[in-house]
């Protein structure tokens, strides 16, 4: 028995085997030979989405390279690479992501997977950007299905949470490689609310931190900008500080309050140029859990703003300031944003600090206004709430249970959610 735990180290299984198989041949032995089968990347699930006990997969080290397209608009690219190999290889090749977020260890199928997101008003999910995939299925075929071809397949494998089968490539949209600039400036939270639907239209990218102690936010936007170096820094805040002011935090919880106005004081306006690929990304090595609410318009400023109050009037000690993301909406099955495009708030702990209380309270205010929870962040949703929220969840469990008729992807966490049965243990 192999022991695995995801990032935050609050998910935690033992598999009993956790293979890296080099091509689809290993990989079809590896499925055909386990009644249970999870597929895992980085980890950064903060669901029990990998947890099983069964066999768990890696496939970072799959056979495989960028196939790009003749008109350079799209490429098959290998699922299991992380999105920090993958655009790297990318920009050597002239292209881009149209978009991503700031963590790039995640794999692209995971990414995919769960509806994985970054910022601005025009942009998508990575699930967006999808075009067709390749699935090795349960008894090892493998099924290629885009928007003509294997149609319901497609659809439900644009956020799929890796219960169709274990996704090997993706045709995923590309632009032209081009260059960004990140400009980090402190402001007044109520200015932010009043401009908001502004400047969401003036920066390509717009988001927001808000310590829940403090009256100004930490505004980010990225716009393109003309040619430049990669620069020097690879984060957009200073990860030693920063852990510095956690580990305090949790050794004086009192002093929250306190160390998030010194933090305030000490922002200053930056910026950061260089190559998409390099400027999206930021360096996460302080740990964290997180929850993350998804919200049509802008109900979820009046959400972060209850939130906010809740936290102030408990004086709970939330370590983490929040983030406030733009996103654009889709008609993705499970998607959270296919009711039109609007915001996305994540809240955050930090890891060894309380959450498993505080979450679900949050959680309950970020209900009231609407607001459904990204699959692969801390929720209590059950199959009511599932079939309430997403009226094509039947459609989407029609097609696992036609993929996977014994539940050999399902774990028990999914099989919860989406009443699908596991006919093998």
């Amino acid at each position: 028995m192999a022991d695995w735990r995801n990032w935050s180290g609050s998910v935690q299984a033992s598999p009993q085997t956790v293979a890296s198989p080099r091509d689809e041949d290993e990989l079809a032995r590896i499925v055909s030979a386990h009644d249970s089968v999870r597929v895992t990347g980085a980890g950064h699930s903060f669901m029990p989405l990998c947890k099983t006990n069964g066999a768990l997969l890696r496939l970072d080290a799959m056979a495989g390279d960028i196939a790009v397209a003749a008109d350079r608009m799209s490429a098959w690219v290998p699922a299991g690479w992380s999105l920090a190999k993958l655009t790297e290889g990318l920009w050597q090749k002239g292209l881009s992501l149209p978009n991503q977020g700031d963590v790039n260890p995640q794999s692209l199928a995971g990414a995919i997977s769960t509806g994985t997101h970054g910022t601005g008003r025009e942009l998508g999910s990575l699930s967006t950007m999808a075009r067709g995939f390749r699935i090795m299925l349960a008894d090892g075929s493998i099924l290629e299905c885009d928007a003509e071809n294997n149609a319901e397949t497609f659809e439900a494998a644009r956020l799929s949470l890796g219960l169709l089968g274990i996704v090997l490539a993706i045709d995923i949209d590309l632009i032209p490689a081009y260059h960004l600039v990140e400009t980090i400036q402190p402001m007044p939270f109520a200015q932010v609310k009043e401009r908001w639907d502004e400047l969401a239209i003036a920066h390509r990218h717009l988001e927001f931190w808000h310590f829940s102690y403090d009256d100004r936010v930490i505004l980010k936007t990225l716009d393109l900008c003309d040619e430049c170096p990669a620069p020097d820094s690879t984060s957009d805040t200073d990860e030693k500080a920063f852990d510095l002011y956690c580990r305090s935090a949790h050794r004086l919880p009192r002093t929250v309050p306190v160390l998030q106005r010194q933090i305030m004081k000490r922002i200053k306006k930056e910026e950061r140029r260089g190559p998409a690929y390099a400027i999206f990304p930021s360096d996460r090595s302080t740990r964290f859990e997180e929850m993350e609410y998804e919200f049509s318009g802008n109900a979820g400023m009046d959400a972060l703003e209850e939130v906010t109050a809740w936290i102030r009037a408990k004086k709970l000690p939330i370590a983490f300031p929040f983030e406030y993301r733009t996103v654009a909406g889709d008609d993705i099955w499970l998607s959270p944003f296919n009711r039109g495009g609007g915001t996305s708030v994540s809240m955050h702990q930090y890891y060894r600090m309380p959450w498993r209380e505080t979450f679900p309270q949050a959680e309950a205010i970020f209900r009231e206004h609407g607001g459904r929870p990204h699959w692969a962040k801390r929720h209590t949703l059950g199959h009511e709430d599932v079939t309430a929220l997403y009226p094509r969840a039947d459609d989407f469990q029609r097609v696992c249970r036609d993929l996977d008729p014994t539940g050999k992807f399902v774990n028990d966490a999914i099989a919860e959610l989406f009443a699908l049965e596991r006919t093998a243990k």
